[in-house]
This record gives structure tokens, sequence and C-alpha cells, in this order.
């Protein structure tokens, strides 16, 4: 409980963290933040990790010129990329393993090929939201992986959709982070980044559910 409540506490007061560790790491908090984003996108089970709110919090102090914004962003998209990447491949050398077995229920050839093929054509609108849902965007690339989706087709999509994402979330930090009624309100801000973050999965959830009904 103790380990959760310390999570939370992180979590609601990003802003305060980030400035220990500015403090207290220098230069060396770029490759802090570089390995939680990769961690984050690159391993399903790390979803827990935060995404949109430390980009966010790592923008506002850009503003500020604790840390250098053209640098943080060159180096989080890159973390981004390279955390899908990797998740793809284990998902792509994970897959067979785990579906070679015909009578295994819920894993056989037929649902890896079936994914394949949902991937194949709608996977570049699945991996460009994925990147704005938390968590689902931990297991986009994963499955993308297990079903085969080309790699050419999932890089050139995976390039967009985390240029946009590393971008509108530290630009919005370092644009509007420091703005007062935002700084007063920032476990508020972050928790609302948060859920307009989701609205797109929840959106195409929703359209989804209508088309089939």
């Amino acid at each position: 409980m103790e380990l959760i409540a310390n999570f939370i506490d992180i979590f609601m007061h990003l802003d305060k963290h980030m400035s220990v560790v500015i403090q207290n790491y220098g230069v060396l908090t770029y490759a802090i933040l570089f390995l939680i984003i990769f961690s984050e996108t690159g391993f399903v089970v790390t979803p827990f990790l935060p995404g949109d709110s430390l980009l966010f919090a790592a923008g506002t102090f850009a503003a500020i010129g604790a840390l250098d914004v053209t640098l943080l962003f060159v180096l989080l998209v890159s973390a981004a990329m390279l955390g899908n990447t990797a998740n793809y491949w284990i998902g792509y050398f994970l897959g067979p393993r785990i579906f070679h077995k015909e009578n295994v229920r819920f894993l056989n050839k037929k649902h890896l090929e079936r994914t394949h093929r949902f991937y194949e054509k709608y996977g570049g609108k699945t991996i460009i939201i994925a990147r704005f849902v938390p968590i689902v965007r931990t297991f986009a690339p994963f499955v993308a992986g297990i079903g085969r989706m080309t790699y050419t087709r999932f890089i050139s999509y995976d390039v967009f959709g985390g240029t946009s994402w590393v971008g509108i979330c530290v630009f919005s930090g370092y644009f509007f982070g420091n703005i007062q009624i935002v700084k007063q309100n920032f476990s508020i801000v972050i928790l609302a980044i948060i859920f307009i973050s989701i609205m797109p999965g929840v959106i195409e959830f929703l359209r989804h559910r209508y088309r089939a009904s």
C-alpha cells in the first residue's frame, strides 16, 4: 500500500518531483526521462509508468530554462520510437512461440492470422491513435508484432504518431505549463491531459460499437 501511495504522490505532484530530479541529477535528467519513455512504450509489463504527464511536466521545466526544449524533444521522440520498435520485435519473435500450438484456446494460428489482417487493414490508425491512449500505447506495438504487421508499414505510422505525441505534450507544457493558473492547479491539468488523451480511443470504441449495433 505504501508503494502505491508513493506512486500516486509522484504522479499527482510530478512538477515537484521533476524539480528534485533536475536538482539532484542535472544533465542525467535527460537520460532518466529517455529511459522512462522508452520503457513505458517498449515493454508490455510497464504501462503504469507516466507518459503524457511526464512529457508535459518536462515541457514546463524547459520553459523556465531548466531543460533544453529542442534536445528534450529530439531525445524523447527517439525514446518513443525506439520503445515501440523494441516492443514490436518482442511481439514479432514471441508470437510464434505463443501461437505454435493449434489446440491452445484463444492462442492459435487463426487468431494470429486474424490479428495480422486487422493490422494490415487498420494498423496505421491503430498505431497513431494508441500513442494518445495510456496503457493501450504499450500494447499496440506488441500486438502489431505478434500479428506480423509489416515493419515498414508499422514504422511509417509510428514515426508520425510518436512525433505528434511527444510534440503535443512537450510543447503544451512549454507554452502553457508556467501560466499561473496552470501552475496552481498542476495536478488537475495532468488529469485533464490524461482524460483528453484517452478520448480518441473512447470515440473510436463507441464508433465501432455503434456500427456493430
